[in-house]
């Protein structure tokens, strides 16, 4: 059994450090963009199973209609998202991947490349503050899962306490997480096609950041 799992945050509790530049709606809809580019990656990978981990009905429709499993999570952290699913791939040969839902960037390629390294622990650093947007173990409890900064450097600790090999993959999909307002003007540059370019775009983001306009009406 393969499985990749994307756990998503309730659509109200999302991206909330974006909120000096847009609005809860708009956060929501930009997380939507970006599982739909994340999905479009995973949904390559022929041989994986795709769940997505959310409490959110919106995600789970959105993710169903695109073909994958969603499992309903009520539990509100990543954490508890990624212990629900640890929970039901099992055996020792059972290969479990998670997968952040905020890589706008990620191809089909940066994703199979990360899932082809063969080792019972494989991950991929964030750029920018030392987390892990991917996290593949085999079997899927070999070592703890952590999140968060410096979450990567835990998993490379963790699997040598355990002394099982630990390797890293880089590539810029993996690597970019839309987190902060500065990710909004990287996300513009480097012009990569898709729902998340689309939305910012849409969203007149481009002007709004030349502007230096920042939001002062949460509700707005």
């Amino acid at each position: 059994m393969q499985v990749i799992a994307v756990p998503v945050k309730s659509l109200e509790r999302t991206k909330t450090r974006l909120a000096p530049v847009l609005s809860p709606l708009e956060r929501a809809v930009l997380t939507l963009a970006m599982l739909e580019d994340v999905l479009d990656a995973c949904l390559a990978q022929e041989t994986w199973e795709v769940w997505v981990v959310s409490p959110d009905d919106a995600v789970g429709e959105m993710a169903a209609r695109r073909g994958a499993v969603v499992v309903d999570e009520q539990g509100g952290s990543l954490l508890s998202a990624v212990r629900e699913v640890e929970a039901k791939v099992t055996g020792a040969t059972g290969r479990l991947a998670v997968l952040l839902g905020d890589l706008p960037l990620l191809s089909a390629e940066d994703l199979t490349a990360g899932l082809a390294v063969d080792a019972p622990v494989v991950a991929a650093p964030a750029f920018s503050d030392g987390g892990t947007n991917l996290l593949v173990r085999r079997p899927a409890t070999v070592i703890p899962a952590r999140f968060g900064r410096t979450s990567f450097a835990k998993h490379r600790w963790a699997a040598r306490r355990a002394r099982v090999e630990c390797r890293e993959v880089r590539s810029d999909g993996l690597a970019f997480d839309l987190d902060r307002p500065a990710d909004l003007a990287r996300m513009l540059v480097s012009g990569r096609p898709g729902r998340t370019l689309s939305t910012c775009l849409e969203f007149g983001l481009p002007e709004r950041l030349a502007s230096g306009e920042r939001r002062t009406n949460e509700g707005a």
